[in-house]
């Protein structure tokens, strides 16, 4: 018999996450072991649980998927995470990716692909759904990259409109810590206005737009 795989469920809609259930459990050998209605509450779930393979919005309130997933892959290397997303672009499927995300689908691709996913993913194998191309890697270094990841969670969050205190509350750091990356990220950025930061971040697919 095969091994069962356990699947976390990250999205802020409840409906949502009863129709991802509904279309999972539908299966053999997959079964869905908690939820999360925001980033915060899926690192902490996934932490707790431990499953196989945690599917997770990437638009979320406090922290996001990408933000979560950095943090669930440092915490929980095993549990592999699957990224779904309204967005085909470039730069948020590689910040997913760079974020440590072992998969990649759009929402319109739920319903067929879903199970697939989560199999592969599940197996210890990329999966990037219909419509995702694989990013590109310019041979010219982007500037995304001076960045540690850390310094890119401060960005994201900045960009997002958080204070100092509430990136160290969410980040569970001190303001002093987050004030250090701010002020490192502005110096290998060489952007010294919080408008710039956003506008930046934008740019490089580290926010959400409505």
């Amino acid at each position: 018999m095969l091994h069962e795989i356990t699947v976390f469920l990250a999205d802020d809609h409840a409906l949502v996450r009863r129709g991802f259930r509904r279309i999972l459990e539908d299966e053999s050998g997959i079964r869905v072991v908690g939820e999360a209605a925001n980033g915060c509450q899926a690192i902490a779930g996934v932490e707790r649980l431990r499953p196989n393979v945690v599917v997770m919005d990437m638009s979320m309130p406090e922290l996001d998927g990408v933000q979560a997933t950095l943090e669930i892959r440092k915490r929980v290397p095993q549990s592999n995470v699957l990224i779904l997303s309204m967005y085909s672009e470039e730069n948020y499927v590689r910040n997913a990716l760079d974020a440590g995300a072992r998969g990649y689908m759009l929402k319109n691709a739920i319903e067929v692909d879903l199970v697939k996913a989560v199999r592969t993913i599940a197996a210890g194998k990329q999966y990037l759904g219909p419509g995702v191309q694989p990013p590109s890697r310019n041979e010219t270094r982007d500037t995304l990259e001076l960045l540690t990841q850390r310094e890119r969670q401060v960005l994201q969050l900045i960009a997002q409109g958080h204070s100092n205190k509430e990136i160290a509350a969410l980040l569970n750091v001190s303001v002093n810590t987050v004030s250090v990356h701010r002020a490192n990220l502005m110096e290998a950025l060489n952007i010294h206005r919080t408008a710039e930061l956003v506008r930046y971040a934008i740019k490089k697919g580290l926010v959400n737009l409505p």
